[in-house]
């Protein structure tokens, strides 16, 4: 696919992919049989914790219409009060509340708990990985979501996709990333498998959540810092800090957010209620990724023209030895117990059935189309 050779083609190409999600169908109209067979078993009161501050713009207000959803399609027999980071523990310890039943369900992505098991980040985001589309194809149809199911059960957790932000950006940086010399010594803020490619290039992780990143990155604590796309980097004000953001986000090339639920909870559910609160999910994934499409196209032209931020593109070679490092951590992961196999064959199966397609599909199309 030829690359954008300009600030004006790369915005282009955000604003066109932006409009051809404004034709995803209401998910919330395929959810009406299921609403219709609701049973009134009394209101609960359910309480969602959140790795995001509260109402924060695409994240934050995801986990409010999932909120929405749920009470919607329950016909009100489930009620979800939504906190954000830090309201009742912090961004970092939702999994662990969520397990012990502190709160019924969690909104976050799963790279967040890779301290509990590696093989979380395949159900976020890993490098070089799945897109959106290809995330939800395998997910609902590839056999993802057994996988999630088997990973997350010894932690008395059941968890559903809830949201994606798409493609995400490179990350904000001090300085020009011009060879894989330039990570060396740097302290940068990227969870997940992506930090752990830095990491072998000489770059120290640190582990912060988004409501840190401003502070951390204007005081000097960190010197480079991904944290989501466009229209949360704009809301965030990384901008202000810092003047060279990067594309692609090879680290993430679609981040699947999720809906943590505690499993006994979701088990006293009757059966009709589970599928309604599924179902919700279906409907926050959706729309979610519509949104972000929208917000990042026009977060992007205000970042460029009106910021005048440095877009810069990771030079072919950078992005190659990212690509060898991955691949070797990954490899890893997949040897080190027989669910990490399991996982890495079904995710490895998705992307290698994806490739043709996308070719001629999606990437097909949009080269055609820039000509």
């Amino acid at each position: 696919m030829k690359s954008p050779n300009s600030r004006r083609d790369f915005i282009k190409l955000g604003s066109i992919a932006a409009a051809s999600q404004l034709a995803l169908t209401a998910c919330t109209q395929k959810s009406s049989d299921t609403k219709n067979e609701i049973k009134k078993v009394g209101s609960l009161k359910w309480k969602m914790i959140t790795t995001w501050p509260k109402d924060f713009p695409g994240l934050g207000t995801g986990a409010n219409q999932l909120a929405k959803y749920i009470n919607e399609l329950t016909d009100g027999a489930i009620e979800v009060k939504v906190y954000g980071a830090d309201e009742i523990v912090p961004a970092l310890e939702v999994f662990d509340a969520v397990q012990r039943g502190t709160a019924e369900i969690g909104h976050g992505a799963a790279y967040y708990w890779n301290s509990k098991h590696e093989a979380t980040s395949f159900f976020a985001s890993i490098p070089f990985g799945l897109n959106p589309q290809e995330m939800n194809s395998w997910i609902y149809y590839g056999g993802g979501q057994q996988l999630w199911d088997e990973l997350y059960a010894p932690f008395g957790i059941k968890a559903f996709s809830a949201g994606n932000t798409g493609v995400q950006m490179g990350g904000w940086f001090n300085k020009e990333i011009l060879s894989l010399q330039d990570f060396k010594g740097m302290k940068i803020r990227m969870p997940g498998l992506g930090g752990k490619v830095l990491s072998e290039l000489g770059s120290t992780i640190v582990t912060l959540s988004g409501g840190e990143i401003y502070q951390a990155l204007k005081s000097g604590t960190i010197d480079g810092t991904e944290w989501v796309g466009p229209y949360n980097d704009l809301a965030s004000g990384l901008h202000k800090v810092t003047k060279f953001y990067y594309w692609p986000g090879w680290q993430e090339p679609g981040t699947n957010i999720e809906a943590l639920i505690n499993k006994k909870a979701f088990a006293a559910l009757p059966k009709n209620l589970q599928i309604a609160v599924e179902r919700a999910c279906q409907c926050a994934n959706q729309d979610m990724l519509a949104d972000y499409y929208l917000k990042n196209s026009e977060a992007l032209t205000i970042l460029i023209e009106k910021e005048k931020v440095n877009l810069k593109k990771f030079p072919d070679e950078v992005l190659k030895k990212l690509h060898e490092i991955s691949n070797e951590l990954i490899l890893k992961i997949s040897r080190k117990d027989a669910i990490s196999k399991k996982i890495f064959s079904s995710f490895e199966k998705a992307l290698k059935t994806s490739y043709k397609w996308n070719e001629i599909s999606e990437s097909g199309y949009s080269t055609a189309r820039q000509l």
